[in-house]
């Protein structure tokens, strides 16, 4: 794989981490900032919000300017808003720098991955993009419980001052090493943003999109309520929560390296084992998380079946929306965060029912449940190799 996928995955790992510390550094926030626990967590809110509508918004804004550019500028600007937001003495100012850098890190990574695309043979997207994917998955491994253990020793800001610091190399690589405008066509020949929303209207792209969603909405409703499953349902100290937030993270990466190597010749084969599968591990953690060695085992492997399915749905959009060049990206970015937000939601609704805290797993597998239930009658769809034409 080229230098500038590894350059663009070393500013997703930054964003990555940005997007996913909050959780250990709400309590210092809201202590230095004079406001409670739960005003400070509408950050979080805040920042989902942000990549969701950010994601197609930034794709449409920046599709007639190089990629090089639109990448280098988004990079910049999350990088002043976390060095504004580790300066800042007022929670609505660092409010502000959160919706900020939600908005570059959607773009950025709609362009990203539109990008690295084009940065590879056409039969090698699914490899391009697990590399550029592995930048969060490295953020969950070492990125997130590393800004968590500075936070710890320094303070919440040195976490927002790495963030931005991280984002440095990223932005200088990216300014010489990718090229200005390789593999995108002339402006005259590219189509119309019109002809590119109309991609939406396709059946075949919406489907597939609804799936990465509901695989990453099952993801992000386990994920998000590990903690008190560890600390409660396990009997575990509260220094196991890193632990297993890093196993799963390491999962993550063995996942999405696995299927980069599948998702473009044999989509189908990664859906068909790794789907039942999936479907069956978030009941049985649920069953068994009380046992703590099932419960590091099976985090472990949830985490490498849920990115293998996410990232080959997110390859599977690319070749769905092959006559949407420059806003392909935004349709996968949106896909993935609407379900990172909308699966936590769901599934604090269960941890006031009779479920307790084991109700976030039953719910991913819920959700899996739908979406194999969906993929199932329409498994030419989301099977098709790295080619569809014949199936259209």
């Amino acid at each position: 794989m080229p230098l500038p996928l590894y350059l663009l995955a070393l500013a997703v790992f930054a964003m990555g981490t940005s997007e996913f510390m909050l959780a250990g550094l709400l309590p210092d926030i809201a202590s230095d900032l004079g406001v409670a626990v739960g005003t400070a967590g509408t950050l979080t809110s805040a920042y989902a919000i942000g990549m969701i509508v950010g994601a197609p918004l930034m794709a449409a804004l920046a599709r007639k300017r190089p990629g090089r550019a639109s990448l280098f500028g988004f990079v910049l600007v999350f990088l002043a808003a976390h060095a504004l937001g580790a300066a800042t003495e007022g929670f609505p100012v660092l409010f502000a720098t959160r919706v900020v850098a939600a908005l570059a890190n959607a773009g950025f990574l709609a362009v990203a991955l539109t990008t690295a695309a084009t940065l590879v043979p056409a039969d090698q997207k699914g490899r391009a993009l697990a590399v550029l994917l592995s930048g969060t998955t490295v953020a969950m491994v070492a990125g997130v419980p590393g800004g968590s253990v500075l936070g710890t020793l320094l303070g919440w800001r040195a976490t927002f001052w790495a963030v931005a610091a991280l984002c440095l190399p990223a932005a200088i690589g990216i300014l010489t090493c990718i090229p200005a405008r390789r593999g995108q066509k002339d402006a005259a020949e590219r189509p119309t943003l019109r002809v590119e929303l109309a991609q939406l209207g396709s059946p075949r792209l919406l489907v597939v999109v609804l799936l990465a969603a509901l695989v990453n909405a099952a993801t992000f409703a386990g994920i998000t309520f590990l903690a008190p499953v560890v600390t409660g349902t396990a009997g575990l100290g509260e220094l196991w929560i890193p632990v297993v937030l890093v196993l799963f993270g390491a999962g993550s990466f063995v996942g999405v390296t696995v299927a980069g190597r599948l998702s473009d010749q044999r989509p189908g084969s990664v859906l068909a084992v790794g789907g039942p599968l999936l479907l069956i591990g978030w009941p049985a953690l649920a069953v068994l998380a009380y046992r703590p060695v099932a419960l590091l085992v099976l985090v472990f492997v949830q985490g490498a079946l849920s990115f293998a399915l996410g990232s080959t749905l997110i390859t599977r959009i690319f070749y769905e929306a092959a006559e949407a060049p420059t806003m392909a990206g935004s349709y996968a970015t949106a896909a993935l965060n609407i379900g990172a937000a909308a699966g936590p939601l769901v599934a604090a609704t269960t941890l006031t029912t009779a479920a307790g805290n084991l109700g976030p797993l039953w719910v991913s597998g819920f959700l899996v449940a739908v979406a194999l239930l969906i993929a199932f009658p329409l498994r030419t769809v989301v099977a098709a190799g790295r080619s569809s034409e014949a199936l259209r």
